[in-house]
């Protein structure tokens, strides 16, 4: 086997299977594929290269014009619900060799990086559920609602397919806003999903993880994987870009004085000027990241009933409660009372829980 692989300083780019299996899907559903690859820039050429990758651009482009033309509101949902073994290449057959569903979630996580250059998957044990976030790293990178419906149903699907048995989550939530069929979700994940959530993930109980896999093959998965780390060895390690590094600064300062651009650029080894200087080449700046990070958590803390307003203003390093409530109605159209009454969740305590190694 072969691959083309694309290096940490290269454009972001995804696999072309990916485009593929869109483009299968629409054509399947009416859609001239000709004049969709032509207007969202997808070289036919790739059709017939199973090594070759396509921008980020055209993916997200992809997935909503193919959306749009094919009528389909659902269109990740039932992408997903139509994977069959081998569509991803190496990191499909590394996945369903696994011995168990944990193992396989662990794979993925490691090898999706031959798919996706900048998408993650960030497995948490948190009690009695496993938290899988999906996000991307990438400053400006921005994932089509369908693709990111896509990816969670897909855990769901792969899980079910190959341990045999159903799979149902306990909880799934999306960043972006309620669109769709609802019933086409519930039937898929097996609850209704929280929309307009701070991340995307997926909640399983970690029971699930350890059901076996039983078409598992000891031989062929050595083989695989030992592939598919020579193709990440060829790739070289993935350098996190400098508004991640600043993000991660930031998630672990805020409280106090370590949200500000001196302390962070200190952190990170830099001069201020310097550290502002490499935000401003990835198309962002210290004041949107440290905005982003603290709508994300105050969405996230707002809804514990059990974390006093004050604390979470506090926790996100607001000088004063009223600082805070401004900056959440700027955010949200609301006020944090408002938004607690309307999304406070029992799950949303699971996020509290300290995280231990994934399954």
């Amino acid at each position: 086997m072969h691959t083309t692989l694309t290096t940490a300083s290269s454009p972001v780019s995804v696999s072309a299977r990916v485009g593929a299996m869109i483009l299968g899907l629409a054509t399947a559903r009416g859609v001239p594929a000709a004049s969709l690859m032509a207007d969202v820039g997808f070289d036919p050429a790739w059709l017939h290269d199973p090594d070759a990758r396509m921008p980020l651009a055209v993916e997200s482009r992809l997935w909503d014009e193919a959306a749009h033309r094919s009528g389909d509101p659902d269109f990740g949902l039932h992408a997903a619900a139509a994977i069959r073994p081998g569509l991803f290449q190496v990191l499909d057959y590394a996945v369903r060799t696994a011995p168990t569903l944990g193992v396989a979630l662990q794979r993925l996580a490691r090898y999706n990086r031959l798919l996706h250059d900048a998408a993650t998957f960030d497995i948490q044990r948190q009690g009695p559920v496993v938290s899988i976030e999906h996000r991307f790293t990438h400053p400006g990178a921005r994932a089509s609602r369908h693709a990111v419906e896509f990816t969670l149903a897909s855990l769901v699907v792969v899980a079910a397919q190959i341990g045999a048995c159903p799979v149902q989550a306990v909880a799934v939530e999306f960043a972006h806003e309620a669109a769709g069929n609802l019933p086409t979700h519930r039937a898929l994940f097996g609850v209704t999903p929280r929309f307009g959530a701070p991340r995307s993930r997926l909640l399983l109980a970690a029971a699930v993880l350890q059901h076996p896999v039983p078409a598992t093959d000891a031989e062929l998965s050595r083989i695989v994987t030992a592939y598919a780390d020579s193709l990440l060895d060829r790739l070289g390690p993935a350098a996190p870009s400098w508004s991640e590094r600043v993000r991660q600064a930031l998630l672990q300062g805020l409280a106090g004085d370590g949200a500000t651009m001196p302390a962070v650029a200190r952190q990170l080894g830099l001069s201020e000027r310097t550290l502002q200087r490499r935000l401003r080449d990835e198309g962002t700046g210290f004041a949107p990241l440290l905005d982003a990070v603290r709508r994300e958590l105050a969405l996230r803390w707002v809804g514990e009933a059990r974390l006093a307003l004050g604390e979470v203003a506090y926790l996100l390093g607001f000088s004063e409660p009223s600082a805070f409530h401004r900056a959440f109605r700027r955010w949200t159209g609301a006020t944090p009372h408002a938004w607690r009454r309307q999304h406070s969740q029992p799950q949303a305590t699971i996020a509290r829980t300290p995280s231990v190694p994934p399954v």
